[in-house]
């Protein structure tokens, strides 16, 4: 049964949807990103304070890929995760998802790298998958930089769309070996572009993420009749070189289905899999932390034991 508190937050969220659309309000990339940003800093509070925190720029091309760096143990040479924020591949950003990558770092005491990759429809397919790439590729020059203290020891996350780019790096990097990933956390993660999995029509209306919005997304990102399935990380080749994974996914998320079946291929190939399922849960409920207290506190811890072997 869905959580009362978020079923009561969609009920209200769900009638002024209603009248968005009768008013003949579209969405824009800007309005998107700005209802993003403002549900997260309405639901998520700031903090917890960390004893070094600090932002920089992966050279890694043309185009540098600004980072936020989250240390919860400077005296310490602590294993580094490196997170991808969700949105859509168009929202989100190192801003928005602050609070998060917080009490990542806190709950986990891994060094957490916050991605700023660039988003659609300015930069389509695959600009932002490039710069995750290059900054997983290029990353320990930075932080010995910023005279940080890491094992040279990662883990890829991400949630949504993050969870995808987190993904299709740990698909990459099996036959990769500059890219050694340990671990992946993927949280109700986007894994197949091609959207026909049951629980996008189950739960693609009224619980915050709609399938046409979802597909509104994908429009704007694949721009150039880009082959979708191949591009999903539920569709690549699974090999027992892929990193132990933890997967979180949530019963009333459009996504849901496509995070079972990533799981069931792992099992199926012997690749290490932990999956944790909460089953009154909406996707993106880490953003509403204030309405689902319990549960965002239950994954984080779930997060923290699975990057520390617990």
């Amino acid at each position: 049964m869905l959580n009362a508190q978020l079923k009561a937050w969609l009920d209200r969220l769900n009638e002024l949807v209603a009248e968005q659309k009768a008013a003949g309000v579209e969405a824009t990339p800007a309005t998107v990103r700005d209802s993003m940003a403002a549900m997260t800093r309405n639901q998520v509070r700031p903090g917890p304070e960390l004893p070094w925190v600090g932002d920089a720029r992966v050279e890694c091309g043309e185009t540098p890929v600004p980072v936020r760096l989250y240390d919860p143990a400077p005296d310490r040479d602590t294993p580094v995760c490196l997170f991808f924020h969700g949105g859509g591949h168009m929202a989100g950003s190192v801003a928005v998802y602050d609070p998060i990558c917080r009490r990542l770092a806190d709950a986990s005491s891994w060094l957490v790298v916050s991605v700023d990759y660039r988003l659609a429809p300015e930069y389509p397919y695959p600009f932002g998958l490039e710069d995750c790439h290059s900054v997983a590729r290029h990353l320990w020059p930075v932080l010995d930089a910023q005279g940080r203290r890491y094992q040279r020891r990662l883990a890829l996350a991400g949630d949504s769309g993050g969870g995808t780019f987190a993904a299709t790096l740990s698909a990459l990097a099996q036959n990769d070996q500059r890219l050694p990933v340990e671990k992946q956390v993927l949280i109700y993660p986007s894994l197949d572009y091609t959207l026909n999995h049951p629980s996008v029509t189950e739960n693609g209306k009224g619980y915050l993420l709609e399938a046409e919005r979802i597909a509104w997304y994908f429009q704007h990102y694949f721009q150039h009749g880009e082959d979708r399935r191949g591009a999903s990380p539920l569709f690549m080749p699974v090999s027992n070189r892929l990193p132990e994974t933890l997967v979180i996914s949530a019963e009333y998320c459009p996504l849901r289905d496509e995070a079972l079946a990533y799981v069931q291929r792992l099992n199926d190939t012997g690749v290490p899999c932990r999956h944790r399922h909460f089953d009154d849960m909406i996707h993106a409920y880490l953003n509403l932390e204030s309405l689902a207290p319990d549960a965002c506190a239950a994954t984080y811890r779930e997060i923290a034991a699975f990057l520390n072997g617990d």
